[in-house]
């Protein structure tokens, strides 16, 4: 299923690259920065100071020391990170914790770093819709639209095309994402037989987006005890994949979109939730 519209023209990979501002530039064009939650950090957040050609690109979720590592590794001289990897104020830029260790050794590697966040789960064809793809549906709409554009915004509202059963439900989700697990807020009164006719997802952690959306089940990546305990008193099931494992598979599907421009575009190999099932 192709989510993204093809936005760039295609031509052959040049190792000259592309300047960094023209790489941006077509970021933007994929998802403007302007549809991110007005609380996120967005944008370009580290920016070398030799401002080398663009050719090798490396996409994750999560911009940890060992991704750093692997964008020295296969020449990376942009890292597109989901999220952003200053968020909180940076106080010192020093070698004492692991966030300050990542922004000294971009620099240091002449690497910069992007980050798109809710500005990629907004727009259409975007990571909620990646994660609303696992079931099949014959509507969607976001759950808090874009004042800009109707067909954007805040999670996603799925009408099925025709009922689910709940065990049926958590089978494609498992699927889709690629995990052997979920976790599972049975709805009260419920059971794994009982009917799924509306979807109410979020990637990421979504207690905020869902809080009181009617719905069958509400589909994130986490939520805390009583946001669970809340919804599943309501009778609304709740079904939770790990904050980063409901966003990661979306990687694969902008990785084309980015690479049209004549880049080579990597996904990390090394990038993983930090939680497990076991």
């Amino acid at each position: 299923m192709r989510l993204l519209s093809n936005l760039w023209h295609s031509r052959p990979f040049s190792t000259m690259g592309l300047p960094l501002k023209s790489v941006l530039d077509k970021l933007q064009k994929i998802a403007p920065l302007r549809l991110a939650e007005p609380w996120d950090n967005v944008g370009l957040l580290v920016q070398p100071e030799r401002q080398a050609q663009v050719s090798t690109v490396l996409l994750t979720i999560d911009l940890t020391e060992d991704v750093v590592a692997e964008a020295q590794h296969v020449g990376a001289q942009l890292i597109v990170s989901y999220h952003p990897n200053i968020f909180k104020p940076l106080k010192s830029l020093t070698q004492s914790s692991w966030k300050e260790r990542v922004v000294v050794e971009c620099i240091r590697s002449n690497i910069a770093v992007y980050s798109p966040h809710t500005s990629w789960d907004a727009i259409k064809g975007g990571v909620n819709d990646w994660l609303g793809a696992a079931l099949p549906h014959s509507a969607s709409r976001p759950i808090l639209p874009s004042a800009e554009r109707p067909d954007a915004g805040a999670g996603r509202l799925l009408t099925l095309g025709e009922a689910l059963s709940l065990r049926q439900v958590l089978a494609l989700v498992k699927t889709h994402i690629g995990l052997g697990y979920l976790r599972l807020g049975l709805g009260r009164g419920g059971s794994l037989e009982s009917q799924v006719g509306t979807v109410a997802l979020c990637a990421g952690s979504g207690a905020t987006v869902l809080a009181n959306v009617e719905a069958d089940l509400y589909l994130t990546g986490e939520m805390s005890h009583h946001d669970v305990l809340e919804a599943t008193q309501r009778g609304v099931h709740v079904v939770l994949c790990n904050h980063s494992d409901s966003e990661r598979g979306f990687l694969k599907v902008v990785q084309p979109e980015i690479a049209a421009a004549g880049l080579q575009v990597k996904v990390s190999e090394v990038d993983r939730d930090c939680l497990t099932t076991i």
